[in-house]
């Protein structure tokens, strides 16, 4: 199975190498992405319709928020399968902010 046309998406970070990520969430997001898509979740379209419609609604960010609007993206397309519920993924934001505020600084954050 193939991955993405990375050149369909003009705003994602990348060197010459390809996609790079400021934070480790954000290649985290990505892989559950690819996952997702490998597992049948969406289809390729159907993931750039979607990060295109949140891209569109932020015209002004530079990139900045990239991956922001990439979690919302797939956060849409989670609960409009109902892959999962909006509850649920309010609570493992929740579980992960407190994680993380609990996390010495340099340390992993564990769950």
């Amino acid at each position: 199975m193939s991955g993405p046309d990375l050149a369909a998406l003009p705003r994602l970070p990348r060197d010459a190498e390809g996609p790079v990520f400021a934070e480790p969430w954000q290649a985290q997001a990505f892989a559950l992405t690819l996952k997702l898509h490998e597992g049948g979740a969406f289809t390729w379209p159907e993931w750039a319709a979607a990060l295109s419609a949140e891209l569109a609604g932020d015209p002004h960010d530079d990139g900045t928020h990239y991956y922001d609007h990439w979690v919302a993206a797939l956060e849409g397309l989670v609960t409009g399968r109902n892959l999962a519920a909006p509850a649920e993924l309010s609570a493992r934001k929740d579980a992960w902010e407190a994680a993380y505020l609990r996390t010495p600084h340099g340390k992993p954050v564990e769950l």
